[in-house]
């Protein structure tokens, strides 16, 4: 949990408030711009059948009313992040990214 707390500090540092939110339930009232995330799935390294190396991923989402808005390049900007898509719902714009941390 260590790992992902810092992560979630990372986030709020870039997001400039608390706005950010670990698997949120759907009964969470989101304010905007806010940053979404929850975990993706894990990459491991195998040597002789045994990992010796994992790297859990994340999947990162910007969500945000202004379509030129800074945050998404800030999170793109960030080590072993790809972006994944974009789209658009409820007149709001959703970054999505993948990111190892």
């Amino acid at each position: 949990m260590a790992q992902r707390q810092q992560l979630h500090d990372l986030l709020v540092g870039i997001l400039g408030s608390n706005r950010v939110y670990f698997q949120p339930p759907p009964t969470v009232q989101m304010q905007y711009p806010c940053i979404v995330y929850h975990r993706d799935k894990e990459d491991a390294k195998h040597a002789d059948n045994n990992p010796y190396s994992r790297r859990k991923r994340y999947q990162v989402v910007v969500i945000d009313s202004n379509p030129d808005s800074l945050i998404p390049d800030k999170i793109g900007a960030l080590p072993l992040c790809s972006f994944d898509r974009f789209y658009t719902a409820d007149k709001l714009n959703h970054d999505v990214y993948n990111l190892f941390f």
